[in-house]
């Protein structure tokens, strides 16, 4: 035993010294903080083709790269994604608005999430900035589909665990997701515009009809102002007819607030209401830019001093005007992604 003891004496130095010389040369970066090491070690964030832009601006704000994705097709047509980084046990964040083309867009993501789900991701989140299937949220015709609630079993179905949006067309789309979902605003962004733009003790807040009036009630608490409503008639997609303004707007600057602008139809109709009103300046206000159809002729002709939109949809060049202006929500977002990361809550970003 005197002798065993005597040789472990003996290789002890040699061994602690062997370990630290070995030690020393696998650190590969500097040491950082926990919550630096966690974010960039754990968090990766992938975009689809539908707004690169914003998730640039994401990624800019959370100072990460912009994770590699190949997406292509096939000499028949068929999407083909591949995933170029290493993703097993990574929190996943995949940036795609559900804009023009509207079925490629999606049908991107959905096979994004499932080659996320296929190469072992720990959590993978949808970011979804514009759901525009929002809009189909009730069976309100004979043998037609709920697609706003097929979306959201498609997006689990292909491996999201959790989804993260922005204004839904309706709040009841929410509860159409089995997962987590977190749903932004940006009421609070596009109200520090007005405010900051112009005096608003002569305001008034309009909400384009009544379905509207829940959410133009929010902003117009927001922007601390009194609230009008039109009353309006949808003939069709593109045909609105409108009738009296509840509320007084006679000699005040009006702010029309809604969730999209899609074909501009129903916002012209409401500029005239309340030209007729007597109301004395008109903005506008919207999170979602879609502007399809005949939308930039129609506010182009329109009577309006600025349109105020976001980023969760691209707008290409052709379909930009002088009166637009864009604000970017990728700050919001990217707070958001940090805190989904972290554990932290959402929804006092709001309070």
């Amino acid at each position: 035993m005197s002798h065993f003891i005597f040789f472990l004496e003996i290789i002890r130095p040699k061994a602690l010294l062997y370990l630290s010389a070995v030690e020393e040369p696998i650190q590969l970066e500097p040491q950082k903080t926990p919550g630096e090491r966690i974010m960039y070690c754990d968090l990766k964030v992938f975009s689809g083709n539908s707004n690169k832009g914003l998730a640039q601006e994401i990624c800019r704000q959370l100072d990460i790269p912009l994770s590699k994705l190949d997406i292509s097709r096939f000499s028949n047509d068929n999407l083909f994604v591949q995933v170029k980084e290493n993703v097993r046990e990574k929190d996943i964040f995949v940036i795609q608005s559900f804009s023009r083309p509207v079925s490629h867009h999606i049908l991107e993501l959905l096979i994004t999430l499932d080659a996320m789900r296929s190469a072992s991701a720990k959590r993978i989140t949808a970011v979804v900035p514009y759901y525009s299937y929002a809009r189909s949220d009730k069976k309100d015709a004979p043998r037609i589909s709920i697609a706003g609630r097929l979306m959201a079993d498609l997006l689990k179905t292909a491996g999201a665990n959790r989804v993260l949006t922005m204004d839904l067309h309706a709040d009841s789309v929410h509860g159409f997701f089995s997962i987590p979902v977190d749903h932004l605003t940006a009421i609070p962004i596009i109200c520090d515009h007005f405010q900051r733009r112009f005096d608003i003790s002569n305001t008034v807040v309009v909400a384009t009809d009544a379905g509207g009036a829940k959410r133009a009630g929010r902003f117009a608490q927001k922007m601390n102002t009194s609230m009008a409503i039109i009353d309006k008639r949808r003939i069709s997609d593109t045909d609105v007819v409108q009738g009296l303004v509840v509320g007084d707007v006679k000699g005040k600057d009006a702010i029309i607030f809604d969730d999209e602008i899609s074909t501009g139809g129903t916002l012209t109709t409401s500029v005239k209401t309340l030209e007729k009103a007597g109301v004395r300046k008109i903005f506008v206000g919207a999170t979602h830019p879609v502007l399809s159809g005949p939308a930039v002729k129609n506010l182009k002709d329109a009577s309006i001093e600025e349109i105020v939109v976001t980023d969760t949809v691209e707008i290409p060049d052709n379909k930009k005007m002088e009166q637009l202006k864009v604000l970017s929500v990728g700050p919001l977002f990217a707070e958001a992604i940090k805190r989904i990361h972290s554990g932290e809550s959402v929804g006092a970003l709001f309070r």
